[in-house]
């Protein structure tokens, strides 16, 4: 421990705490995709929407239109067909 205290001094505790940091955020990537990573992200999700409703706490609302940003693609598809049918739907009245 004398030489780690020498190598390192005062400064130890920022690279242990890098290093938890990394290892958390490793484990939460591969914990994200299994079976108890969805379940433990769903349960947190109905908390937030308790918490949400219950104290009317509305910074914790989603915005609704956050998957557009998520998904460009998709909504430019969305919006081209939108536009489609409302060409279509002057068309047949």
């Amino acid at each position: 421990m004398e030489i780690i205290n020498t190598l390192f001094g005062d400064t130890l505790w920022i690279y242990t705490s890098i290093a938890g940091a990394l290892l958390g955020a490793a484990c939460l990537a591969y914990i994200q995709t299994t079976r108890i990573g969805l379940w433990g992200y769903a349960q947190f999700d109905k908390l937030i929407d308790f918490l949400r409703d219950r104290y009317g706490w509305t910074w914790l609302a989603q915005d609704p239109d956050a998957w557009l940003k998520a998904n460009p693609q998709l909504a430019a598809k969305l919006a081209e067909l939108d536009e489609r049918l409302v060409k279509l739907e002057k068309k047949f009245r």
